[in-house]
């Protein structure tokens, strides 16, 4: 059949790949399933119950909701309508949920839990809905089943005509994307503009097809994940969403994946926590465990390394690195990981472990991949994010920005054509990132707004910086600063379990994380850290000072991105006194 719009997807999937455990959720300590026919059937009777309430083409319905199966549910639901669907990080300030509402004229909301209907609440006082569903079952709420009963007594053929008045080029969703400055900004995305990336990357996320099972723990309200699990139906994968993060090692462990999707820090704290552990041993297996890491370091897959470190690495592939793979489940074929810059130390320790570790890249705006590394030698450059699409045309500008055009460029921002002039330009998307392409291979080396000149001058680009100071284990978040200052500093949040722990070693005690970083012996031990991790960098770069901070940044404070991107303006409001006491002498 062809395919031209999403819902086609799990139309395909039922017609090639019929599955009875299409979507797998965990159920009062048991995995349940949702064949491919049942998700049609729920997606057809809530498209029914919508019509009822008075849904037409091109209503606005946001998503609101941690990832489960009823997200996908009500998604296909609404994409079969011509309805666009308007996903919602459920995180996010009320004052954000207000200004988006009412931006994109929501008429229907679903709500996955009671926090998030409390913020609906709020929101309704200015913003009326038609009807709001939940997916857990809260007490005067409406539950989703409701809908879909409401759905029971009208024609499911009737969604014939529905689906085929959806054309390609139609408005698939609106997703709304804070950025680091400003209001947020809704992306207008088609199908088209998903399903030619998702026929693009489907070669890339390489698992048997109709015989694969795939963890998901990533938020649906990013496009990342969103396409991802597109194009994992398209392959008739068994897709199996996490509990929660916390549960996440465990579902791995059950699921035993092929593949799943994730963002750089979720294999740093993987990595963290094995390194914990090979510092914990003694004797010959530690002397093993830092043989086999120190081998791993050294690793490039698109190399030839020699008989000699080859033999090494079969040898410390069963020595050390199969209890890597047995963290991870033991099958897992790739991994696919975005939405941030990788340390290439990782990418070459994880891929000696024999865990295929596929580095790429994209925007909301490009649908989202515009590059990305393979799970094969040939298709892979560690440092890169890859190779661009095959629909997708890259090119480097004079200041080295990465421009791109193809298919899956957005249609645009809504409401906002002066935001949109700003990007697309004579048919190039502008990412505002900073990059080189060198064989073919895309890499990406700053943010281009978040480049700054010091007062003598001097460009740093602080993304290099950060993602540097963060190999250390001692470092869980970082923000370098200096624009038109004499010299670089920093804003450092220790990662306080290793912190603890290296507390506890050095006879330090502990009464909070506060007291802890005003130790001088704690000082003195990031001072050593900040002056390791300064090197390899130009003398105008190098971090100068540095202030330890005690609470983590979060996205309910508005100091991070939904996608955990720096909100730097609002982090240098916020510690503004901090940062006036680096500078005075």
């Amino acid at each position: 059949m062809e395919i031209t719009r999403t819902f086609d997807f799990i139309y395909y999937q039922h017609q090639v790949y019929p599955k009875s455990d299409a979507i797998n959720y965990k159920k009062e300590g048991k995995w349940e399933s949702y064949s491919t026919q049942q998700i049609i059937d729920f997606a057809n009777y809530l498209s029914l119950g919508l019509k009822k309430l008075g849904i037409q083409k091109d209503d606005k319905i946001a998503i609101i909701s941690d990832s489960r199966p009823e997200w996908c549910f009500a998604d296909l639901a609404i994409q079969q309508l011509g309805a666009v669907s308007v996903p919602i990080y459920p995180t996010i300030s009320i004052k954000d949920y207000q200004y988006i509402f009412e931006d994109a004229d929501v008429k229907i909301a679903f709500v996955g839990n009671f926090d998030i209907y409390e913020k609906v609440t709020a929101v309704e006082k200015e913003h009326p809905l038609q009807a709001v569903f939940s997916f857990d079952k809260l007490n005067g709420v409406k539950h989703w089943t409701a809908l879909e009963k409401l759905g029971h007594g009208g024609d499911v053929a009737s969604l014939d005509a529905d689906k085929a008045n959806v054309h390609t080029d139609d408005l698939l969703t609106l997703i709304y994307t804070s950025g680091t400055t400003g209001v947020p900004k809704g992306v207008m995305l088609t199908h088209s503009n998903v399903v030619s990336n998702i026929k693009d990357i489907e070669h890339i996320l390489d698992v048997e097809k109709g015989n694969a099972r795939i963890l998901t723990f990533l938020p649906l309200s990013h496009i990342y994940e969103r396409t991802a699990i597109y194009t994992f139906q398209y392959k008739g994968s068994s897709i199996f969403f996490a509990e929660s993060m916390d549960t996440l090692v465990d579902n791995i462990k059950e699921v035993k994946p092929h593949a799943f999707t994730c963002v750089p820090r979720l294999l740093e704290k993987i990595y963290d926590k094995i390194l914990t552990k090979g510092y914990a041993m003694k004797g010959i297996k530690r002397q093993i465990f830092f043989w086999a890491l120190n081998l791993g370091l050294q690793y490039d897959p698109s190399k030839n390394m020699g008989s000699w470190y080859n033999w090494q690495l079969s040898k410390a592939r069963k020595i050390v690195f199969s209890k890597w793979q047995e963290v991870l489940g033991g099958e897992v074929r790739m991994i696919s990981v975005g939405s941030a810059a990788l340390q290439p130390r990782l990418a070459r320790v994880f891929w000696a472990a024999g865990i295929r570790v596929c580095e790429g890249y994209g925007l909301t705006e490009t649908s989202p991949v515009i590059s990305s590394n393979l799970r094969n030698p040939e298709g892979l450059r560690i440092g890169t994010v890859g190779r661009p699409l095959k629909s997708v045309q890259v090119k480097i500008a004079e200041d080295g920005e990465i421009l791109c055009k193809g298919p899956n460029i957005m249609k645009g921002y809504y409401k906002q054509p002066e935001k949109t002039a700003e990007v697309l330009k004579d048919g190039w998307f502008h990412t505002g990132d900073i990059g080189e392409l060198k064989d073919g291979f895309l890499r990406i080396t700053d943010r281009k707004k978040e480049m700054f000149k010091t007062s003598g001058g001097k460009y740093i680009a602080p993304q290099v910086m950060e993602n540097k100071f963060k190999e250390s284990l001692l470092i869980e978040q970082i923000m370098v600063l200096g624009e038109g200052r004499k010299f670089a500093s920093a804003l450092i949040i220790p990662s306080f379990e290793h912190l603890q722990d290296w507390a506890k070693i050095h006879n330090i005690p502990y009464q909070s994380d506060a007291q802890l970083i005003r130790d001088n012996r704690v000082l003195q031990k990031f001072e050593q850290e900040v002056e390791k991790y300064n090197e390899g960098f130009g003398h105008w770069e190098t971090i100068k000072k540095f202030r330890l901070l005690p609470q983590l940044w979060s996205v309910e404070a508005n100091e991070l991105t939904p996608t955990m991107k720096l909100k730097r303006r609002n982090i240098l409001r916020k510690y503004e006194a901090e940062v006036e006491s680096i500078y005075q002498f």
